[in-house]
């Protein structure tokens, strides 16, 4: 028999990770001392133990080192399990990159502009949303207000609640100033029949979507844009989506200042 500390020493395991691995049921030493606690050990036992080194190392879960030391594990049961566990490492490393390209362009944001600008992007992934919806061709940016007005008068009428903040989705990808494919969309939880123009509708899932937050005017949002859509081409995306607008706090009796006005910025992305 050995001591633990021998054992430590022999095998360049800490007792503190010993203590820790029997505690847990990896590796019991072969006698404990009634009297003292004190742990023995056996030469016998290094093979168990490398092997839980070993597979701690390929990174795996004490968890299913446990269950790969108690029920034994075939040579197809390991391939399998290298094989999960070099993609979930080579998904890591891809990110660790994509996270390193966000540095980079970072650092060249800041030196370009010679300080930091007050939008931050974030890639978010946006769920489905039940809406009810009105999509119109417009003459200019300002008529949306209109169809604001048609989906939130025909909702009053038929007694529906707002779920939450309205959009506004623009679905010309491409700058133009009048005859713009918009669509207004307000959250909402309970059916209702179409009418007046009004339709229920879902927004569907975006994996991916670069956002930002504007606080301010709607007059100063071709900042927030010029924002994004430089984060967007210097961060290696792609625009694959209309853009959404999020209206979290606009025009009403209690933010009648439009510096007040806060709306988040949407635009679906993906990997150019």
């Amino acid at each position: 028999m050995i001591k633990i500390g021998d054992f430590s020493k022999l095998s360049q395991v800490s007792v503190k990770t010993l203590r820790f691995y029997d505690e847990n049921g990896l590796l019991q030493p072969i006698e404990t001392d009634r009297s003292s606690g004190y742990r023995y050990y056996s030469l016998d036992q290094l093979p168990r133990l490398n092997r839980i080194l070993a597979l701690k190392d390929l990174g795996f879960s004490l968890e299913q080192i446990a269950q790969a030391l108690e029920n034994g594990i075939t040579l197809e049961q390991l391939r399998g399990m290298l094989r999960l566990k070099q993609a979930e490492q080579q998904q890591r490393v891809q990110d660790e990159q994509e996270r390193l390209v966000r540095v980079e362009a970072r650092l060249r944001q800041i030196e370009r502009e010679a300080g930091v600008s007050k939008y931050d992007v974030v890639i978010k992934k946006l769920e489905p949303q039940k809406v009810a919806s009105v999509r119109k061709v417009i003459g200019s940016v300002q008529e949306i207000n209109d169809l604001f007005g048609q989906v939130f008068g025909y909702l009053g009428k038929k007694g529906v609640r707002p779920l939450g903040p309205p959009y506004g989705i623009w679905h010309d990808l491409d700058y133009k100033e009048k005859d713009l494919d918009t669509e207004v969309a307000v959250p909402v939880a309970q059916s209702f029949p179409p009418g007046d123009g009004v339709q229920p509708a879902e927004l569907p899932l975006v994996p991916a979507a670069a956002c930002t937050i504007h606080q301010g005017s709607y007059e100063e949002f071709s900042q927030a844009y010029t924002a994004i859509m430089g984060w967007i081409n210097a961060n290696g995306y792609r625009i694959c989506g209309p853009y959404r607008e999020i209206y979290l706090r606009g025009p009403g009796p209690q933010t009648a200042d439009p510096n007040s006005f806060v709306t988040e910025i949407q635009v679906p992305v993906e990997k150019a």
